[in-house]
């Protein structure tokens, strides 16, 4: 006799997929995920241009001026966060098997995107820091 649909031949007559559940991404079914993928670039963008900003050479170049070092801790903890929470982001818009991929490729583009901003307009990195306008010696 012929084995029944989806029967490997054990004669069982059964699926062997029946009773497992549909793993599938939750970003593809819904918007929610693509939000959550958009914040975690903002994130991984602003934490990238935050780290640059703790650097004093950086600084140097977006406003010509040096930095008091205590501005300069709260940009490194400030970027540590924000790239911390573009993880936690991707995290939630995803499997975390992908996730960290995907978080490893936006902060690759971010640091690329940072880079570039440096060596074209260094001033557009101002806006990341708002609070340093008048700080800086």
């Amino acid at each position: 006799p012929r084995p029944a649909h989806g029967d490997c031949g054990g004669g069982r007559g059964r699926s062997p997929r029946r009773g497992m559940r549909s793993v599938r991404s939750r970003a593809m079914h819904d918007s929610s995920g693509a939000w959550l993928l958009l914040a975690a670039v903002a994130c991984a963008l602003a934490g990238m241009g935050w780290l640059a900003l703790s650097l004093p050479a950086h600084v140097q170049q977006a406003w010509g001026r040096n930095a008091p070092a205590g501005l300069l801790r709260l940009h490194r903890a400030l970027g540590a966060a924000a790239v911390a929470l573009a993880l936690v982001l991707c995290l939630g818009a995803d499997h975390a098997s992908i996730a960290v991929l995907v978080w490893a490729m936006t902060l690759s583009g971010a640091a690329l995107a940072v880079a570039f901003a440096l060596a074209w307009r260094p001033c557009w990195l101002r806006a990341l820091a708002p609070w340093m306008r008048g700080r800086v010696r």
